[in-house]
Order: structure tokens, then C-alpha cells, then sequence
């Protein structure tokens, strides 16, 4: 049985959930291949009362069709019932769960939610009449509900204002894997390749589980990405528009902002956004908000502007590798990216993207720098060097409580950074820059995250504290 990797806070408070002396209504939801589906089952295995999987773009007679024959099955009962609407779907569900001589509690595990509840099928007001009428008055329930189409699991369910409201006992978001959990998974299924192999592997696939038990290990990284994008039929090939179309309803709309920010590796703050693609209402809040809830963009603080003005980044791996090298690629390509690994354009993504990973693998850093007991603060920065009116960033500041900043370098390099004379001076002119136009009095560190570390020189003194690529690996 294949093993559950990972997900441990995940599983400890779903078995609160069933060890608790009352009824429980636990949501689970996350992106399409996260594992929602596996984690139940992993968790509870031959404890599952009753199971019922929502089917895609099934008209209300279907559904119910299906939910009539998963009552049959679990229940035991040597024919189909026939079901007109939810309502009476959900009254032979209390029958079925009534006549059930199973001890303890009862899970009921409810998988692809959003699915179900079509145009005019009065299925949320039928799961509410079940919930508050029957299963909330006794202590032998646990209803678990998953599914990919976030947005409708928050407004559905997690924030739920009507017959719902607060009966949401257990909501877990399922988040993708972190550099550390992908390595477990990796080397679980009995692959060797290196940290280095790894991340960019994670570059390319993020940490969704399901893309990683596509990959042959003992193939090369370039020859699986080919297999998985490029090659005629391959298996990924229209995952980007399956997966938006699944998240969201209007996917284009969704598809569009996120395309904005495939090219803008600096981020774009809202107005920009709103400015560019002629969109600046509610429904882009909206879509920003749905888009941050699924770790699709994450919106960065600016130092010294907290309250205001975040900038948004696309910071969804697949996303990006997708917009910028497979969208518009020739199809059905033999060896596509075997011969293009080595370009320039892929060794520059491959650097910006290892921003994105430094960003989102903070704790990691911390840790590493020896500075996790301490309260801190990250964003990034946009300044203008007053000689030359250009701009100055730094994308990863991390502001310390005790009165020390680290302005971040992250570099993805196959070998010891090398600092020259004149990035020297620029570091220490951008250093500074920073100082004069924050107006801070706080210590300054220049802090390298890089894979092999910085080659020590007649330069590299400039470099305060360094973290190198195997501590992104921390799991906790």
C-alpha cells in the first residue's frame, strides 16, 4: 500500500476529529493532484461508513443516480434506490446511517463537492437540512468533505454565512509540498538524484504529488520533462487549462492575470494590475483573493510601505513553467527539452525561480541563519539609485526584531558563486541605497542563499552570512 508522506499536522487533526466526543464536519480542500482523495484514505482505510465522489460535469439526475448506488453499496441493500432531489438523497443517507450496526463513529467522506452541486440542484441547502436537522443532534458523525474548486469550498462551506455558519469543525487547506517533503516522496519511490536534480525537478512541478509519480527514476530530470510536456501525447500536456478550469469558474479571466504576472518577474501591485488588463472592480479583488487562497500569487510586502501597495507575484512552479516554455512550444516535440536545458533562457527562469523557492522556504533560511527564535519580518524592496535613476530591488528582505536586516542575494549556480570586483562595489553601493532611502539605523547583513555557497576570494568578504541549498531541505 503506497505510503503517506508528509501531511502529519494534517493527519493528527483529522483523528482528533474522529477520536472527539461529538459530531465533527471536517473541509478539506487544496488544488486539483494535491492529495485530498489519498489523505482520507490513508487516514482511515477500513473506517470509511459511506463514500460518495461527486462526478464532473454530471447533470443533477446523474448525481443523484450515483449517490442512490453508493447508498445500495455501503448500505448493504440488494437494490437501487431512486432519488427525485437532495433533499431525499440526504433522508435515505440518515436511513442507511440509522441501520448501520457499526460501532463508534461513523465516517462519511464526501470527495469532489463542488462537482455535485450544479446550476439549481439545492444541494448546499440539502447538506445544510442534513447537517443541522440530523447529524449535528448526535455524537457518532464525522463528515469530511474535499474539493479542488477552492473558491467554492471557502464561500460554501469554510465561510459559509447561512445554515453552515460555524458548524465547520476542521478546515484544512492542503498545501503543496515543501523542497524537504518532495525529497521524501522522491526517495520513498527509491529515486537518487541529488538536491540539485531535485530543485529543478521543483521548478518545473512545484510539490503536487501527482506529478511526481509520473516521473521514471531511473531517467534523467530532461528526459522525464520532455515525457511529461513536450513529447506527442504527453501525459501533462493540457494540465494548465484542466487545472484552471477546475479552480475557478471564468478561468480566463483567472488565466489572464496570471499570464500578466508570468511576465513581470518584479510583480505588479494591484492598480498595475487593474491598469493592464482594464480591471480594476471588485471581481479582480475577488480573483486575487481565490488566486493567493489556491498558492497560485502571492502578494509581497514592500519594506517601509506594509499597509499598502503589495506586490504580486505568480509563485506557482507549474504556472510558470508552463507560460514560459511550454505554451507556446511546438507540440509533439521528440527531445524538446533535452536541447534546450542548457540555453541561456533556461539557466536565467532557473535563477528567478529560485527566488520564488527561497521565498516561499523562509522558515528554512531561518533556521539556517540561526534566528527562527526571532520575531521578523520578510518583503522586498524597490528604491532608485538618485545618480543613474535607475531602479534598485532586493527581493527578499528578512527585518529582524532584534535590530538587524538581512538584504538577501539567491543564486541558482551548479558551483561556488563567484563574486567579482565589480558586483562587490554594486552590492555595497545598493547597500547604501537601501540605508539612505529607508532611512534605517538598523545592522545590515548581506546575506547569499545560493546552491554550492560563495567561492571565497578577494571579494567575497562583502558576504555576511551565507545559506546554502541544503537547507531549503529542512522539514520539520
Amino acid at each position: 500500500m503506497e505510503q503517506l508522506i508528509g501531511r502529519t499536522a494534517e493527519k493528527e487533526e483529522l483523528l482528533r476529529c474522529y477520536n472527539s466526543p461529538r459530531c465533527e464536519f471536517a473541509v478539506i480542500y487544496g488544488r486539483r493532484r494535491i492529495g485530498k482523495t489519498f489523505l482520507v484514505e490513508r487516514v482511515f482505510e477500513n473506517k470509511l461508513t459511506f463514500v460518495f465522489t461527486g462526478s464532473h460535469k454530471s447533470p443533477k439526475s446523474r448525481q443523484l443516480e450515483l449517490f442512490a448506488k453508493a447508498i445500495s453499496r455501503y448500505g448493504k441493500v440488494p437494490y437501487e434506490l431512486s432519488l427525485d432531489n437532495w433533499y431525499h438523497a440526504f433522508d435515505a443517507l440518515e436511513t442507511m446511517l440509522e441501520a448501520t450496526t457499526q460501532r463508534g463513529k461513523k465516517v462519511l467522506f464526501i470527495d469532489e463537492m463542488p462537482w455535485i452541486d450544479s446550476h439549481n440542484s439545492e444541494f448546499v441547502a440539502a447538506l445544510e437540512d442534513f447537517w443541522n436537522s440530523w447529524a449535528a443532534r448526535r455524537d457518532d458523525i464525522m463528515l469530511i468533505a474535499t474539493g479542488s474548486a477552492t473558491s467554492w469550498m471557502v464561500n460554501n462551506l469554510v465561510n459559509n454565512q447561512g445554515g453552515l455558519h460555524n458548524r465547520i469543525t476542521a478546515s484544512i487547506y492542503l498545501r503543496p509540498f515543501n523542497l524537504g517533503e518532495c525529497e521524501s516522496y522522491l526517495r520513498h519511490h527509491g529515486c537518487v538524484w541529488d538536491r540539485y536534480t531535485i530543485t529543478q525537478c521543483y521548478m518545473s512541478l512545484g510539490g503536487v504529488p501527482y506529478y511526481y509519480s509520473l516521473l521514471d527514476y531511473n531517467d534523467d530530470l530532461a528526459s522525464n520533462l520532455d515525457n511529461l510536456f513536450f513529447k506527442p501525447k504527453a501525459k501533462l500536456m493540457n494540465e494548465f487549462n484542466e487545472l484552471y478550469n477546475e479552480l475557478f469558474t471564468g478561468a480566463q479571466r483567472y488565466v489572464e492575470i496570471v499570464s500578466l504576472l508570468a511576465n513581470c518577474h518584479d510583480g505588479l501591485t494591484r492598480a498595475e494590475i487593474a491598469e493592464k488588463i482594464g480591471d480594476g472592480g471588485g471581481g479582480l479583488t475577488r480573483r486575487l483573493t481565490n488566486l493567493e487562497n489556491c498558492d497560485i500569487i502571492l502578494p509581497y510586502t514592500r519594506y517601509g510601505n506594509r499597509k499598502k501597495g503589495a506586490i504580486y507575484r505568480l509563485t506557482d512552479f507549474f504556472s510558470l513553467f508552463y507560460l514560459r516554455f511550454i505554451a507556446d512550444a511546438p507540440k509533439g516535440q521528440v527531445r524538446y527539452w533535452q536541447r534546450r536545458i542548457a540555453s541561456p533562457a533556461v539557466q536565467v527562469w532557473q535563477g528567478l525561480t529560485f527566488e520564488v523557492i527561497c521565498h516561499l522556504h523562509v522558515e528554512q533560511i531561518r533556521k539556517s541563519l540561526g534566528i527562527s527564535g526571532i520575531n521578523t519580518s520578510v518583503s522586498t524592496w524597490r528604491g532608485t539609485d538618485t545618480g543613474s535613476a535607475k531602479k534598485v530591488q532586493i527581493d527578499l528582505v528578512i527585518d529582524r526584531d532584534d535590530r538587524y536586516i538581512h538584504l538577501c542575494e539567491m543564486k541558482f549556480v551548479n558551483e561556488p558563486y563567484v563574486i567579482t570586483r565589480e558586483y562587490e562595489a554594486r552590492l555595497r553601493e545598493r547597500m547604501a541605497i537601501f540605508r539612505e532611502q529607508t532611512h534605517t539605523t538598523r545592522t545590515l547583513f548581506t546575506t547569499f542563499v545560493t546552491t554550492f555557497g560563495v567561492k571565497a576570494n578577494l571579494h567575497s568578504g562583502i558576504v555576511n552570512q551565507q545559506v546554502l541549498l541544503d537547507a531549503l531541505f529542512w522539514k520539520e
